[in-house]
Parts: structure tokens; sequence; C-alpha cells
């Protein structure tokens, strides 16, 4: 994704189109280990055992979405089918010396789709009806978080002196990544100060909480809108660290999913046709 905020599928994500895809089964059932833009890649695919051997190889190898482009490129697939079986073993002994490492960007979602929350039939609620909603239904939410999360604390607190405190909503470690990553929860639109605040948190777990041998800290501000304009001119859009992803508290239409899938096999096919 690399924080590719409202680039392509702003409005609706993989988890949003399982109900469309077990009613109308136009293509395999989305699995949830895969973003959006593995899904993207797939789309370039045009053999159907091939595409169906990408998406297993990408979830069995947990691959990055630049180890699945590169693979697709360095056709692997044929490769593998021209080699004897008892032969292939090698060839994905390279594919796997050449796996890029995972990244922060490849396992954050946006937007993310909480409706399991049951939320939507409360005309407003408040933070701390949001991080108690995810508490109850933790397992999901680390479902919907993807894989490799570890629930670690619920208002996890920051000491930065004597008398000052503050609390992050909820902390998680991913044993994917090796990292800490600090969750804060937002009812309505992202400003400047939840950023700011957000990155003091990732400097105080990088500075007291991580261990020897952690990667980076992430930080994720999770909101109900996100203004582009705040995005460009903040620290995310150069920081590599923190992140901030919509959350949505329903699932769109089969309408609305249609029209989704119809634009991004649109912009698919313009990007074939702009490399001819």
């Amino acid at each position: 994704m690399n924080n590719e905020y409202g680039k392509g599928f702003d409005e609706s994500n993989l988890r949003h189109m399982r109900g469309f895809y077990s009613s109308f089964p136009i293509q395999d059932a989305l699995r949830p280990e895969l973003s959006w833009t593995h899904y993207r890649l797939l789309l370039k695919v045009e053999r159907e055992d091939a595409k169906d051997f990408y998406l297993q190889e990408s979830i069995d190898g947990n691959w990055s979405t630049r180890t699945l482009e590169r693979q697709i490129n360095s056709l692997y697939f044929e490769r593998m089918m021209l080699t004897p079986v008892r032969k292939r073993g090698l060839i994905k002994k390279e594919a796997d010396s050449k796996k890029e490492k995972t990244l922060a960007s490849d396992i954050i979602k946006d937007p993310y789709v909480l409706e399991f929350l049951d939320l939507k039939s409360k005309a407003d609620f408040y933070e701390h009806d949001l991080e108690q909603a995810i508490i109850d239904k933790l397992q999901d939410f680390l479902l919907e978080l993807g894989k490799g999360f570890c629930f670690v604390a619920r208002q996890y607190r920051l000491t930065v002196d004597a008398r000052k405190h503050f609390y992050a909503d909820l902390v998680f470690y991913n044993y994917i990544l090796k990292c800490f990553v600090v969750i804060d929860l937002k009812v309505g639109e992202l400003t400047h100060q939840d950023i700011g605040q957000m990155d003091m948190y990732v400097r105080y777990f990088e500075d007291q909480v991580k261990q020897k041998g952690d990667n980076p800290t992430i930080g994720l501000i999770l909101c109900s809108e996100k203004n582009k304009t705040i995005v460009k001119y903040s620290l995310l859009s150069e920081s590599k660290q923190v992140f901030a992803s919509k959350y949505k508290t329903y699932l769109p239409t089969e309408k609305q999913l249609v029209q989704e899938i119809k634009r991004e096999r649109e912009l698919v096919e313009t990007e074939q046709r702009l490399k001819k």
C-alpha cells in the first residue's frame, strides 16, 4: 500500500466484497490474508491456473506486493510448470531467496471494516464506546487487522514525567514484522493534533518500550473521516511508521461493490494499455 491514501480502493476494501462474491461468484473467493494491491496484481494474470497459483503462493509465503509483482514478471509459474516435479524445489528455493522483507505498509489496510462491532444502530457513539466494542469483539478485530497481530493492552499508560501521563487506546505486537503497533481511535475527522500525538506515542515506544531485536514501532490512527489535505501536509505523507486509516461500521451495498469493482478493472486495463 505504501501510504496510498485515497488511491484506487478508498471506499471499500477486500472484506467489503465477501458478501458480493458469495452471491455473484465471478471469481475466486477473496482471502483476508491479501490486500487489494495483491488482487490488483492478480487481475493482470490472464491464465486462471496461474492466477490460482500466485494467489496460494502469496498466502503460503506471506509475499509482499513487491514480491508478488516480481514473481509474476519473472514468469515464476511458467518456469515451475516447465520444470520436472523432482526439480521444482530448486525453483521454489530460488524464489524464496528473493522474497522481499514485509514492510509496515504491506499490512496496513485502508479502510478497516468494523461492521461486526454492531455500532451502526447507534446514531452517535464516543471513542470509549468504540474501544469497548473492539475489546468485546477482540477476536473479530484481530482478524480484520490481518496476519500476525497479538493483543498487548488497552489504555496503555505512557509516563513522560512523574506527573504527566498519556494513554494509548490499544497496543498490539505483530510477530511477522516483529514490532509494536500502537492504535489510537478517533470518532470524527483526523486532525493534525491527532497525528502529532501518535508521533509522540511512537517515539515513546521507541525509547522506552521497544526491546532489543524489535523493529521500529508502527502508529495507526483509526478515524471515521480523513482529510486528504491534512494528510498531504503532515508527517503522514513522509512517514513510513505512522499511518491513518478510515474505519467503517457498515458494509456497502451490492451496487456500490459492483461499481467499485468495475472502476478497479478499468484502472487495471488502462495501466496495461499504457505499458504496451
